[in-house]
């Protein structure tokens, strides 16, 4: 078990739940199959086979949203609604108006949906009780956005904040490559995006950081707006301009140190995810720091 984008959200470390409480409130939204009318169902589905709504490993709780989306491209729905229109057309002597169009379309949808293929997805988060975080492996905000929606539609009480900084990522990432000097504990990689204030944009990939040609677009008012970055040689990542860590892998070294024995694969998902879950905490706390730390609360 080993997340890949992180969107992070603060919790309160006093948060009054147990891991045995938040399971039985998922319980109450599970995910349904789609019905033969359904576009799209979303609820809880167990992380691990067979398992509870929430895995819980030494104190930190794994959730999986899943989400069922029947495939019914709107090309494929206009195409029939043509060739319906045509029809009539031929056999009426009239053409179809707009709204006629868009009530045809309607029908065709809600005759086709019974027969479209359904696609399953899976949507995991990560609650750090004790460090205070509720963390979602989603690429975009929308993905996350959406699992912590229904969170909130399932909990009585969800205490859930988005991180606020104290500095901005943008003005502290525009600083370390302006100085080509990266936080402690931290080192700058080869990839970087820059962005002008007319949202003209410069990316760089696999490209050496200690060029003039990168402070001089910075001298001309670009900022940093993705940095690729490495920490302790353990993680590498790319930290984004809202505070996202994107791209996030594992280096075999931290890997090569979780090699041990086990009897099964659930002994191996619990072992890399009490890894991942320890490691996070640490990386979160120096990359906060190494920012600035959080913004005061109000």
């Amino acid at each position: 078990m080993w997340f890949k984008n992180l969107q992070l959200y603060r919790l309160p470390t006093d948060w009054a739940i147990t891991a045995d409480s938040l399971s039985a409130q998922l319980a109450q939204r599970p995910l349904a199959t789609c019905g033969g009318l359904d576009a799209q169902t979303l609820g809880w589905a167990a992380p691990r086979d067979s398992g509870e709504l929430v895995h819980a490993v030494n104190g930190q709780w794994l959730l999986a949203l899943g989400v069922e989306q029947k495939l019914l491209p709107g090309s494929v729905v206009t195409q029939f609604a043509k060739d319906r229109a045509k029809e009539i057309a031929e056999n009426e002597g009239r053409k179809v108006g707009r709204k006629e169009m868009r009530d045809l379309k309607e029908r065709i949808t809600e005759e086709l949906l019974p027969r479209a293929f359904v696609r399953r997805r899976t949507t995991f988060g990560w609650i750090d009780p004790q460090h205070g975080w509720l963390v979602v492996d989603a690429a975009s905000p929308a993905k996350a956005e959406e699992f912590l929606e229904t969170l909130h539609k399932t909990l009585e009480s969800l205490p859930a904040k988005p991180l606020h900084l104290a500095r901005s990522p943008v003005a502290a990432m525009t600083g370390w490559v302006a100085d080509n000097e990266a936080p402690a504990g931290f080192s700058l990689d080869q990839d970087l995006e820059l962005r002008s204030p007319e949202k003209a944009t410069v990316r760089y990939a696999k490209h050496s950081l200690d060029g003039d040609e990168i402070r001089a677009h910075i001298a001309a008012g670009k900022t940093v707006t993705r940095l690729g970055m490495t920490w302790n040689d353990r993680i590498s990542f790319q930290f984004g301009e809202s505070g996202a860590i994107k791209r996030v892998a594992f280096l075999d070294i931290l890997k090569e140190e979780n090699e041990t024995d086990v009897s099964n694969e659930d002994e191996r998902f619990d072992l890399d995810f009490t890894l991942m879950a320890g490691e996070l905490a640490k990386l979160f706390a120096d990359l906060i720091d190494a920012v600035g730390g959080e913004a005061e609360a109000g």
